[in-house]
């Protein structure tokens, strides 16, 4: 009895485990991207948008999450690397800088000390 437990819940973890990876591929899960900009202070407390980005793509990108300590990169031109976050779940967050474009940042570059 006690190895068909065991068998049984092998079974079931290699079944979610398919399952994961085939969402996975299937493009269900937020793809990690990179984008360039001038990081600015939003007008809600604690905000940061980044604007002046490339010529295609958002103008500005609301940051609703991140790790990092941005205050001292305000004026400066970065790289911010992250996921997307649909408009309407960020609009919906407290202290969410009004953008185009949302995104949960998992890492920063220094570029420039000024922005163009």
């Amino acid at each position: 009895m006690r190895a068909s437990v065991v068998a049984t819940l092998i079974v079931s973890g290699a079944f979610v485990l398919g399952l994961t990876v085939e969402a996975r591929q299937a493009g269900q899960a937020p793809k990690e991207h990179t984008m360039t900009g001038c990081l600015q202070k939003g007008s809600a407390a604690d905000s940061y948008v980044v604007q002046n980005t490339a010529e295609k793509g958002p103008k500005t990108i609301g940051i609703v999450e991140t790790k990092e300590k941005l205050a001292a990169h305000v004026g400066h031109k970065i790289d911010i690397t992250g996921t997307g976050v649909p408009n309407k779940d960020a609009e919906g967050m407290k202290n969410a800088p009004k953008a185009d474009h949302y995104m949960k940042i998992t890492a920063i570059k220094h570029v420039s000390p000024t922005c163009p």
